[in-house]
Formats: C-alpha cells, structure tokens, sequence
C-alpha cells in the first residue's frame, strides 16, 4: 500500500512519472522535483551525487516501497550509492533503455542524445560495454532541457537546433537512438522528424516499463482504484504546477514546496 517514490531534478521526470500513472494506475506515487538546484546536467558530478542523494534520503523517508530515479544525470552519479544506501527497490533510467536499444539495434550504431553530466559519466558506455559488437556516438543536447523547460516543443529555433545537434549522429548512420534525458520525449516529434530512419527509445518509457516489472516481480503491485499522487519541489510551486500542466496535462496539481531537503 507504500506509494513510489519518483525522483528528478525538475520537470523531466514528470515523462516517467507519467509512464507510470499509465502502466501502473492504482499506484501512489510521491514526486520530488529538485527545481531550486535544476538543471543537474551542467553541473560536475560530484554535486549531482550530494544534490540527488539529499533528495532520495527525502523520498526514503516517506515510506516508499521503491525510489525510481527519473534523471539520467542523476542515475549516472548516484545508482550505485543508492543501491548500497536504501534497502528498497531501485530503478534507474539508464539501464533498461540501454537494454532496450540493444535489442532494438540491427547494425549495432546506437545513438544516445543526453546532458552532458551524463555524458561526462560514459554510464551509456559502461551499460553496453559487455555487449559485443555494439558502436555507441554519444552526442550532449544541453539547449533541449531549455526548450522543454520554457515550454517550447516546436517550431524554426528547435529545429535547427535539433539539426545542429543530430548532425553527427546523421553522419554515423546509427539506427537506434536513446533519447537519455527525461525531458527529451516531450521533443520526440522534432527528433523524429531530424532522425526519420532511426528507432527512438524513450528512457522515460523504458524505465517505467521496468518498474512495472519489478513491482510484479516483488508482488509489491497495489491495485488500488483510488490512488494518491503527491508532487513536491524544491522551487516555485506555482511555476511546477504551471508548467506540469502545460506539458503533460492536468495530472499535476497541488504542488507542495519542500524547503529543506538535507
């Protein structure tokens, strides 16, 4: 009856929070966004790992059943402290999409699109590395997070960004790509279009997918026809909720701020 507790360093985590709500309805769910220190992925890792830590210690002790960590940054710099640190289930982004990919691949050239903290990390790298004859082109998109995050999801400025960016990933004829950041599935129609003869795989998807999973595989699914969500930010309640909705629906809503997290 212990809700999930969902994880990320602002908004894009509401992707996965989302894929959740629909694969798993009867579930309570506790989202924390860490809007007040956003975005992780232009900081070093060692900050992402304090900064994600304090905020999992958080959602641990809301009495979850599962922390899912909805941030590719954060899942490169802290899944294997917080495997050691929490005795709950623990489900990253990175993993399951990496997983995905493979087997999606025929020619083995998989992209992943990301921030670069997680590029800096090579935890894509280090999650395909056992898998023989696999090419990985990693490619950092810091200015997709702004254009998610202003509420922007088309138009002539996203796509030549989009262009720019892809390019390389264009030149090395990959099929498969990873969108590796929570916020790059709301921006899947303009990657799509730029990358019309790759496969995208979404983290957000995948790592819900995993979630389901685990929670069957633990017999931790509760069915509940009348579930409970709670979103909670570091920041600006009003611009969380503002912004939630505008992206992702009415799903968002009574936004409560956490003042202190450590």
């Amino acid at each position: 009856m212990r809700p999930i507790g969902v994880f990320d360093s602002g908004f894009g985590g509401l992707t996965v929070a989302r894929a959740i709500m629909d694969q798993l309805p009867g579930e309570d769910m506790v989202y924390l966004g860490d809007t007040a220190r956003a975005p992780y992925g232009t900081k070093s890792l060692p900050e992402v790992r304090e900064y994600a830590l304090e905020c999992l210690d958080y959602l641990a002790n809301q009495d979850v059943k599962a922390l899912v960590i909805a941030c590719n940054s954060a899942s490169s710099a802290v899944l294997r402290d917080a495997r050691e640190r929490y005795d709950l289930p623990i489900i990253d982004v990175i993993l399951p999409s990496a997983r995905r990919a493979v087997k999606l691949s025929k020619s083995g050239r998989i992209g992943v699109v990301c921030t670069q903290a997680t590029a800096n990390s090579l935890s894509y790298d280090d999650a395909v590395a056992a898998v023989p004859d696999v090419e990985l082109v990693t490619q950092p998109c810091p200015r997709f997070v702004e254009f998610v995050e202003a509420g922007v999801t088309s138009g002539a400025e996203l796509l030549q960004t989009a262009q720019e960016y892809l390019l390389p990933l264009r030149a090395a004829a990959i099929d498969t790509l990873i969108l590796g950041c929570t916020h790059y599935p709301l921006l899947s129609g303009v990657i799509s279009y730029v990358m019309e003869d790759a496969t995208l795989v979404s983290s957000a998807e995948e790592c819900a997918k995993e979630t389901y999973a685990t929670l069957t595989d633990l017999a931790l699914l509760n069915p509940s026809p009348d579930p409970t969500r709670r979103f909670l930010t570091t920041g600006a309640p009003a611009l969380f909720e503002t912004l939630g909705k505008r992206l992702l629906g009415g799903f968002v809503s009574q936004v409560e701020q956490v003042y202190t997290i450590s």
